[in-house]
Protein backbone atom coordinates (compact mmCIF):
# COMPACT_ATOMS: atom_id res chain seq x y z
CA UNK A 1 0.00 0.00 0.00
CA UNK A 2 1.23 3.57 -0.97
CA UNK A 3 0.65 6.89 0.57
CA UNK A 4 -2.44 8.39 0.49
CA UNK A 5 -3.00 10.24 -2.78
CA UNK A 6 -5.49 12.88 -3.59
CA UNK A 7 -6.99 12.30 -6.92
CA UNK A 8 -5.54 9.07 -9.21
CA UNK A 9 -7.08 8.85 -12.37
CA UNK A 10 -7.58 4.99 -13.51
CA UNK A 11 -7.97 3.95 -17.22
CA UNK A 12 -9.50 0.30 -17.23
CA UNK A 13 -8.35 -1.47 -20.47
CA UNK A 14 -9.83 -4.76 -21.87
CA UNK A 15 -8.36 -6.73 -24.55
CA UNK A 16 -10.68 -8.31 -25.71
CA UNK A 17 -13.39 -6.30 -27.74
CA UNK A 18 -16.40 -7.95 -29.92
CA UNK A 19 -16.03 -5.18 -32.42
CA UNK A 20 -12.63 -4.34 -32.39
CA UNK A 21 -10.52 -6.55 -31.28
CA UNK A 22 -7.29 -5.81 -28.66
CA UNK A 23 -8.73 -2.47 -29.04
CA UNK A 24 -6.17 -0.80 -26.69
CA UNK A 25 -3.25 -1.38 -29.24
CA UNK A 26 -4.79 -0.25 -32.04
CA UNK A 27 -2.24 2.65 -34.30
CA UNK A 28 -3.28 5.73 -33.85
CA UNK A 29 -0.37 7.67 -36.50
CA UNK A 30 2.28 5.47 -34.58
CA UNK A 31 1.40 5.28 -30.40
CA UNK A 32 -1.20 2.59 -29.69
CA UNK A 33 -4.56 4.26 -28.37
CA UNK A 34 -4.10 3.42 -24.67
CA UNK A 35 -0.94 5.93 -25.32
CA UNK A 36 -3.13 8.41 -26.25
CA UNK A 37 -5.37 7.62 -23.63
CA UNK A 38 -2.93 7.92 -21.03
CA UNK A 39 -1.39 11.05 -22.56
CA UNK A 40 -4.23 13.28 -22.45
CA UNK A 41 -5.26 12.25 -18.78
CA UNK A 42 -1.58 13.16 -17.88
CA UNK A 43 -2.26 17.09 -19.26
CA UNK A 44 -5.26 16.79 -16.15
CA UNK A 45 -3.52 19.27 -13.50
CA UNK A 46 -6.34 17.82 -10.74
CA UNK A 47 -4.87 14.02 -11.42
CA UNK A 48 -1.58 13.51 -8.84
CA UNK A 49 -1.54 9.90 -10.33
CA UNK A 50 -2.46 7.67 -14.18
CA UNK A 51 -2.26 4.25 -14.31
CA UNK A 52 -3.77 2.04 -16.60
CA UNK A 53 -5.96 -1.12 -15.17
CA UNK A 54 -5.80 -4.02 -17.37
CA UNK A 55 -6.23 -7.62 -17.48
CA UNK A 56 -3.68 -8.41 -20.02
CA UNK A 57 -0.11 -8.28 -20.08
CA UNK A 58 0.19 -7.29 -24.08
CA UNK A 59 -1.66 -3.94 -22.51
CA UNK A 60 0.76 -3.93 -19.54
CA UNK A 61 3.79 -4.41 -21.42
CA UNK A 62 2.85 -1.56 -24.14
CA UNK A 63 1.81 0.82 -21.02
CA UNK A 64 5.39 0.05 -19.61
CA UNK A 65 7.07 0.64 -23.12
CA UNK A 66 5.89 4.20 -23.35
CA UNK A 67 6.78 5.14 -19.47
CA UNK A 68 3.00 4.54 -18.24
CA UNK A 69 2.18 2.81 -14.90
CA UNK A 70 0.06 -0.40 -15.40
CA UNK A 71 -1.47 -2.38 -12.74
CA UNK A 72 -2.61 -5.74 -13.15
CA UNK A 73 -6.42 -6.92 -12.04
CA UNK A 74 -8.40 -10.04 -12.44
CA UNK A 75 -9.70 -11.05 -15.63
CA UNK A 76 -13.04 -12.37 -13.98
CA UNK A 77 -13.81 -8.25 -13.31
CA UNK A 78 -16.94 -6.92 -15.38
CA UNK A 79 -16.84 -3.77 -15.57
CA UNK A 80 -14.68 -0.71 -15.52
CA UNK A 81 -15.79 0.53 -12.22
CA UNK A 82 -14.82 -2.31 -10.80
CA UNK A 83 -11.43 -2.78 -11.89
CA UNK A 84 -11.02 0.87 -10.68
CA UNK A 85 -12.15 -0.79 -7.05
CA UNK A 86 -9.74 -2.88 -7.76
CA UNK A 87 -7.18 -0.41 -7.98
CA UNK A 88 -8.34 1.15 -4.94
CA UNK A 89 -7.61 -1.72 -3.41
CA UNK A 90 -3.62 -0.77 -3.78
CA UNK A 91 -3.61 2.53 -4.43
CA UNK A 92 -5.21 4.91 -1.78
CA UNK A 93 -6.82 8.06 -2.58
CA UNK A 94 -9.47 10.97 -1.63
CA UNK A 95 -10.89 10.89 -5.18
CA UNK A 96 -10.54 8.15 -7.76
CA UNK A 97 -11.13 9.37 -11.86
CA UNK A 98 -12.41 6.96 -14.15
CA UNK A 99 -11.26 7.77 -17.75
CA UNK A 100 -12.37 5.68 -20.39
CA UNK A 101 -9.82 4.12 -22.11
CA UNK A 102 -11.22 3.97 -26.21
CA UNK A 103 -11.09 7.74 -26.17
CA UNK A 104 -7.73 9.16 -27.46
CA UNK A 105 -9.05 13.09 -28.01
CA UNK A 106 -10.30 12.78 -24.68
CA UNK A 107 -10.25 17.22 -23.11
CA UNK A 108 -8.10 16.88 -20.21
CA UNK A 109 -10.06 19.63 -18.75
CA UNK A 110 -13.16 17.78 -18.61
CA UNK A 111 -11.29 15.64 -16.06
CA UNK A 112 -10.78 18.87 -14.21
CA UNK A 113 -14.05 19.76 -14.26
CA UNK A 114 -15.08 16.74 -12.73
CA UNK A 115 -12.54 16.63 -10.13
CA UNK A 116 -13.47 20.26 -9.17
CA UNK A 117 -17.13 19.40 -9.08
CA UNK A 118 -16.92 16.45 -6.87
CA UNK A 119 -14.41 18.90 -4.49
CA UNK A 120 -17.20 21.88 -4.25
CA UNK A 121 -19.96 19.89 -3.60
CA UNK A 122 -19.88 17.42 -0.70
CA UNK A 123 -23.78 15.75 -1.13
CA UNK A 124 -22.63 14.35 -4.56
CA UNK A 125 -20.85 10.88 -4.22
CA UNK A 126 -20.33 11.12 -7.96
CA UNK A 127 -19.43 13.61 -10.68
CA UNK A 128 -19.42 13.46 -14.76
CA UNK A 129 -19.66 15.82 -17.19
CA UNK A 130 -22.16 15.89 -20.06
CA UNK A 131 -22.39 18.51 -23.39
CA UNK A 132 -25.09 19.87 -24.90
CA UNK A 133 -26.91 17.99 -28.03
CA UNK A 134 -26.79 20.05 -31.36
CA UNK A 135 -27.76 17.07 -34.07
CA UNK A 136 -31.14 15.33 -34.41
CA UNK A 137 -29.39 12.02 -34.86
CA UNK A 138 -27.70 12.16 -31.80
CA UNK A 139 -30.84 12.82 -30.15
CA UNK A 140 -32.12 9.84 -31.83
CA UNK A 141 -29.48 7.46 -31.39
CA UNK A 142 -29.28 4.98 -28.45
CA UNK A 143 -25.63 4.79 -28.41
CA UNK A 144 -25.88 8.38 -27.49
CA UNK A 145 -26.85 8.44 -23.80
CA UNK A 146 -29.19 11.50 -22.35
CA UNK A 147 -29.40 12.33 -19.14
CA UNK A 148 -31.62 15.58 -17.53
CA UNK A 149 -30.84 16.76 -14.61
CA UNK A 150 -32.03 19.17 -11.42
CA UNK A 151 -31.86 22.73 -10.52
CA UNK A 152 -28.85 22.20 -8.74
CA UNK A 153 -26.85 20.33 -11.35
CA UNK A 154 -27.64 17.04 -9.83
CA UNK A 155 -28.46 13.83 -12.43
CA UNK A 156 -32.20 12.87 -12.40
CA UNK A 157 -32.16 10.05 -14.84
CA UNK A 158 -29.62 9.00 -18.04
CA UNK A 159 -31.52 6.94 -20.78
CA UNK A 160 -30.43 5.69 -24.25
CA UNK A 161 -33.92 7.51 -25.30
CA UNK A 162 -34.31 11.12 -25.86
CA UNK A 163 -35.57 12.29 -22.58
CA UNK A 164 -37.94 14.93 -22.09
CA UNK A 165 -40.32 14.11 -23.84
CA UNK A 166 -41.29 16.66 -25.80
CA UNK A 167 -45.17 16.63 -25.84
CA UNK A 168 -46.40 19.20 -28.16
CA UNK A 169 -43.62 18.50 -31.10
CA UNK A 170 -44.75 15.11 -32.36
CA UNK A 171 -41.68 14.97 -35.18
CA UNK A 172 -38.55 14.04 -32.44
CA UNK A 173 -36.32 15.32 -35.29
CA UNK A 174 -37.67 18.95 -34.51
CA UNK A 175 -37.61 18.58 -30.78
CA UNK A 176 -34.33 20.47 -30.30
CA UNK A 177 -35.80 23.61 -31.32
CA UNK A 178 -38.02 23.51 -28.02
CA UNK A 179 -36.05 22.09 -25.50
CA UNK A 180 -31.82 22.12 -24.39
CA UNK A 181 -31.10 18.56 -24.66
CA UNK A 182 -27.92 16.51 -23.61
CA UNK A 183 -25.62 14.16 -24.40
CA UNK A 184 -23.29 11.76 -21.93
CA UNK A 185 -19.68 12.18 -21.85
CA UNK A 186 -18.56 8.69 -20.07
CA UNK A 187 -16.06 10.34 -17.31
CA UNK A 188 -16.72 9.80 -13.69
CA UNK A 189 -14.69 10.99 -10.50
CA UNK A 190 -15.74 8.97 -7.51
CA UNK A 191 -14.98 9.84 -4.04
CA UNK A 192 -13.18 6.81 -2.04
CA UNK A 193 -15.16 5.76 0.39
CA UNK A 194 -18.43 5.73 -1.92
CA UNK A 195 -16.42 3.24 -4.79
CA UNK A 196 -16.02 0.91 -2.58
CA UNK A 197 -19.47 1.12 -1.13
CA UNK A 198 -20.71 1.14 -5.02
CA UNK A 199 -18.77 -2.36 -5.54
CA UNK A 200 -20.99 -3.86 -3.31
CA UNK A 201 -24.38 -2.04 -4.42
CA UNK A 202 -26.46 -5.36 -6.27
CA UNK A 203 -27.22 -4.38 -9.91
CA UNK A 204 -30.90 -2.51 -10.35
CA UNK A 205 -33.86 -2.87 -12.28
CA UNK A 206 -32.92 0.39 -14.45
CA UNK A 207 -29.41 -0.24 -14.77
CA UNK A 208 -30.54 -3.64 -16.11
CA UNK A 209 -33.10 -2.54 -18.60
CA UNK A 210 -30.98 0.47 -20.06
CA UNK A 211 -27.50 -0.88 -19.64
CA UNK A 212 -26.29 2.04 -18.11
CA UNK A 213 -24.13 1.38 -14.59
CA UNK A 214 -24.73 4.99 -13.65
CA UNK A 215 -28.14 4.19 -12.87
CA UNK A 216 -27.12 1.79 -9.78
CA UNK A 217 -25.76 5.16 -8.14
CA UNK A 218 -29.61 6.80 -8.75
CA UNK A 219 -31.39 4.16 -8.41
CA UNK A 220 -29.60 3.12 -4.56
CA UNK A 221 -30.62 7.26 -3.26
CA UNK A 222 -26.69 8.28 -3.74
CA UNK A 223 -26.52 11.86 -5.68
CA UNK A 224 -24.48 12.26 -9.42
CA UNK A 225 -23.14 16.13 -9.90
CA UNK A 226 -23.10 17.14 -13.53
CA UNK A 227 -21.04 19.94 -15.30
CA UNK A 228 -21.99 20.80 -18.71
CA UNK A 229 -18.82 21.17 -20.54
CA UNK A 230 -18.14 22.76 -24.49
CA UNK A 231 -15.84 19.62 -24.86
CA UNK A 232 -17.29 16.53 -26.83
CA UNK A 233 -15.98 13.20 -27.48
CA UNK A 234 -14.88 10.56 -29.41
CA UNK A 235 -15.00 6.98 -28.38
CA UNK A 236 -13.46 3.94 -30.47
CA UNK A 237 -15.61 1.08 -31.03
CA UNK A 238 -15.28 0.47 -34.80
CA UNK A 239 -13.02 0.65 -37.40
CA UNK A 240 -14.36 3.34 -38.75
CA UNK A 241 -14.13 5.35 -35.43
CA UNK A 242 -10.21 4.17 -35.72
CA UNK A 243 -10.56 6.04 -39.40
CA UNK A 244 -12.25 8.86 -38.04
CA UNK A 245 -9.75 9.42 -35.22
CA UNK A 246 -6.35 9.40 -37.49
CA UNK A 247 -8.40 12.39 -39.54
CA UNK A 248 -8.97 14.65 -36.17
CA UNK A 249 -5.33 13.52 -35.47
CA UNK A 250 -3.66 14.67 -38.74
CA UNK A 251 -5.95 17.89 -38.74
CA UNK A 252 -4.67 18.85 -35.29
CA UNK A 253 -1.05 18.48 -36.51
CA UNK A 254 -1.41 20.38 -39.06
Amino acid sequence: MTGRIRTIGVIPSRYGSQRLPAKPLVDLLGKPMIQRVYEQAKKASSLDRVVVATDDERIAAAVRRFGGEAVMTSTEIRSGTDRMAAVADQYAAEIYVNVQGDEPLLEPAMIDQAVRLLIEDPGASVSTVARRIDSAADLGNPSVVKLVVDGRGHALYFSRSPIPFVREEPAVERWLMHHVFYKHIGLYAYRGDFLKTYVGLPESPLERAEHLEQLRVLEHGYSIKVGITPFDSVPIDTPEDVDKVIRLLRAQAR
